[in-house]
């Protein structure tokens, strides 16, 4: 059997949302396992907060899939802190955005050329994985802040 780049599928649709929100249940964990007067000031070796990068990754998370719905790319890449709770509420807002927009994205979008938040062009499932690499890049970072810490990070395998 012979397909083409644009028929062949490795993953649905659907399968690559849930993959995302496995991780965004995870980073979740994460967010949620810092104290919160170190979550937006710890830092090693000149990286950022984690609270900073978990505003990042809200600021591109469903403001990505709402563009690729509507081709509004309107985001705020300026966030400030925000108490630890106020972050955790955001997040789940954000998450259940996704899952309601997600529905909405026609299968032959996936394939589509878009310029995301007009300065980032590519596939419409290349800017969704990279979306979904910079969490799990991210994530990692605050991994290793959690063990200087000296806290006990969940299981990077549990994403239920």
């Amino acid at each position: 059997m012979s397909t083409t780049p644009e028929t062949a599928a490795v993953i649905s649709p659907e399968a690559l949302r849930e993959h995302w929100q496995g991780h965004r249940r995870l980073t979740r964990r994460v967010i949620d396992a810092f104290p919160e007067d170190q979550l937006f000031t710890f830092t090693l070796g000149g990286m950022r907060s984690f609270g900073t990068m978990a505003l990042e990754m809200l600021v591109m998370a469903a403001p990505m899939v709402r563009g690729i719905v509507s081709e509004e790319w309107a985001a705020s890449w300026d966030r400030q802190a925000l108490p630890k709770a106020d972050l955790l509420r955001e997040w789940d807002e954000a998450t259940a955005e996704i899952d309601t927009l997600w529905a909405q994205i026609p299968l032959a979008r996936f394939q589509e050329t878009t310029t995301a938040f007009g300065q980032f062009p590519g596939k419409v499932h290349d800017l969704l994985l990279y979306v979904i690499d910079n969490e799990v890049h991210h994530r990692g970072q605050g991994y290793v802040y959690l063990r200087a810490l000296g806290v006990e990070p969940p299981p990077f395998y549990e994403r239920t």
